[in-house]
């Protein structure tokens, strides 16, 4: 049986931290304990395992006809080795990225791999801007702002419009179908045919000539309101970071993770916290087909059932979609719940009726508690510039700052936002100076704007609550502050089990509101019931207290799931909460309005 790591007493660091309060009623909050030296680049650690467990398995991925391909962590060096040499021979231009379109897969790791370990740039754009779309404007102003040496793909026959749309003005590679497509001048090469070079001296020398300043990775932000901005990743933080965590989760060390996960590379939490976790410490990744939507949830249980993960790492949607799963199969519940020592959420705040829910079904099926923990992040922070590194019991608390962190609140229309400031902290944006001159105050910190606040005033070591988006907050016509991140959290938890997501509305409006999105099971389920329970949720909020700006007075049921292609959702399940208003004005004119679509408390 495997060992579990929170029976050994040094599995998490205690949770300690300092405080200094500056002028204005702001103050910087920081680890008292030193970062310790770490990784000088990504293909260090892909060195270290391959040299020191080199049968271990690493990557996995299950086939179209149910058979799986698996490599060890030595398989995945010579690998890496032989594609590094293929783009050292294709005569790549030097500064310009290696660009992937596609979804996470083994091929997909070790293009990334491979580019990074000789001191190229790997950047995987989110595959629904090619793959979820008829529409190919946005993934060409994408690949025109990035200039690529070369695109990859998985499957010309998926995402070779896309790559045709552009123009194929680089070398394209997909992993299938590549000599179907018809991509103009420079045609399409197999990824089969990256795999016959030898390695040369070349890789090796220019692995150890990487230094930690240059950039790792390009990632883009959401693009929601225009052409994504490019972020560099350099070796320094993304390796700093991974350190950082190590320190606050010292069971790392000791207890590999073995995860079974389907966040995208194109966004930090996968690609960087999740894949680099991994790495760093040996352990093994299970590539979920899966997704957390109706039609592909099916395939994340069928991997959660054969792998048996020790941590879970998921956004609240996840967690959501599986529990009727679990909550009607108790020996799937067994089955999952068997090695899992860790639930993680972020990228939005978990509701508490879900972490509810999932205690509720693991308590049926296991003596020894869960731990849940969440972190604090984004894309320019490598991410995570807090954890939640002790046990709590109740969502909300997004941790301390990690080792070499420093985070400042400085008040800010009522609340306080966070400033965030260490070797994990991005250096700018890919050609944007006006961009990189607004993301910084005049003392280096990243101004990522968000706000937060003490979970107690006379104790910081019990961590910082998240407290919304500075600029998603509104007024009401009475200039009272809405905090739209905790209204939504409240919303979903009291009209729960049957409200998925809700975006909060009243912006210059006497009243706040909500637009809601159902579960799948509640679309089942006849209306008047479903109607009902939200309304009691709009009461049972009322009841609780807290005046105009944190009760909801209505609400409305939105037929229509939030789309991929207006940028109401990402693909990391999350809802774009201005996206969703500004689309959808009709709807929030129809929710102020005296029609019978309108649920009152």
């Amino acid at each position: 049986m495997d060992l579990l790591p929170f029976d050994d007493a040094a599995a998490l660091a205690p949770a300690r931290v300092t405080r200094e309060d500056l002028p204005g009623g702001g103050f910087v909050l920081r680890s008292p304990e030193a970062l310790q030296p770490f990784a000088r680049s990504i293909g260090s650690w892909l060195e270290h395992w391959a040299r020191m467990t080199p049968q271990a398995p690493f990557l996995a991925e299950r086939h179209p006809d149910g058979s799986w391909r698996r490599l060890t962590y030595g398989e995945t060096r010579h690998l890496v080795g032989r594609i590094a040499q293929s783009l050292l021979n294709l005569d790549l231009p030097e500064h310009k990225p290696v660009v992937i379109l596609s979804d996470n897969s083994i091929d997909h790791a070790l293009l990334m791999l491979a580019t990074m370990h000789i001191g190229r740039v790997s950047c995987t754009v989110s595959s629904a801007y090619s793959r979820l779309t008829k529409d190919h404007s946005k993934i060409c102003a994408i690949l025109d702002a990035l200039d690529p040496a070369l695109v990859y793909a998985s499957d010309a026959k998926v995402y070779g419009g896309a790559v045709k749309s552009w123009g194929a003005r680089c070398p394209a590679v997909f992993s299938t179908h590549a000599h179907d497509s018809a991509l103009g001048q420079h045609g399409a090469l197999s990824f089969e045919s990256l795999l016959q070079a030898e390695e040369t001296e070349t890789v090796i020398d220019l692995y150890h000539a990487i230094r930690p300043e240059w950039p790792a990775k390009y990632l883009l932000t959401s693009g929601s309101t225009g052409v994504p901005k490019v972020v560099i990743n350099t070796h320094r933080m993304l390796c700093a970071n991974q350190q950082q965590m190590a320190q606050a989760w010292p069971m790392l060390v000791r207890y590999p993770l073995r995860l079974v996960d389907w966040l995208p590379w194109s966004h930090t939490f996968g690609g960087n916290h999740n894949f680099n976790m991994v790495l760093s410490h040996g352990g093994s990744l299970t590539i979920d087909e899966g997704r957390p939507v109706p039609g592909l949830i099916e395939k994340t249980v069928a991997n959660l059932r054969e792998v048996r993960p020790n941590f879970l790492f998921n956004v609240p949607r996840g967690y959501d979609m599986l529990l009727p799963y679990l909550e009607s199969d108790l020996e799937f519940a067994r089955t999952f719940f068997e090695n899992l020592e860790g639930i993680f959420y972020a990228a939005a705040a978990l509701p508490q009726s879900l972490w509810e829910r999932l205690e509720a079904v693991a308590r049926k099926v296991r003596d020894r508690p869960l731990w849940f923990t969440s972190s604090w992040g984004s894309t320019e922070t490598a991410p995570a510039a807090t954890s939640v590194h002790w046990r709590i019991d109740r969502a909300g608390c997004i941790g301390l700052p990690l080792p070499g962190i420093e985070l400042k609140f400085i008040p800010n229309g009522g609340k306080l936002e966070m400033r965030v400031r260490g070797p994990s902290i991005f250096p700018g944006y890919r050609n944007n100076q006006e961009a990189n001159a607004a993301a910084f105050d005049a003392e280096g910190y990243y101004r990522i704007g968000d706000a937060g606040k003490l979970v107690d005033d006379t104790r910081p070591e019990r961590g910082v609550a998240f407290d919304g988006r500075v600029a998603e907050d509104f007024k009401l016509m009475s200039g009272t502050w809405v905090s739209v991140g905790s209204v939504r959290i409240r919303s979903v938890s009291a009209c729960a089990p049957h409200v998925s997501d809700a975006v909060v509305t009243g912006h210059d409006r006497e009243e706040v509101g909500l637009l809601v999105f159902l579960t799948p099971q509640a679309k089942a389920l006849p209306v008047e019931t479903v109607r009902e329970t939200i309304a009691a949720g709009l009461r049972a909020i009322k009841a609780e207290g807290g005046g105009t700006s944190q009760c909801p007075t209505r609400a409305l049921i939105l037929d229509e799931p939030p789309t991929v292609d207006d940028g109401e959702i990402t693909d990391k399940g999350y809802i774009n909460q201005r996206a969703v208003l500004t689309r959808r004005a009709d709807k929030v004119a129809a929710l102020y309005g005296d029609g019978p679509e309108v649920i009152r408390p």
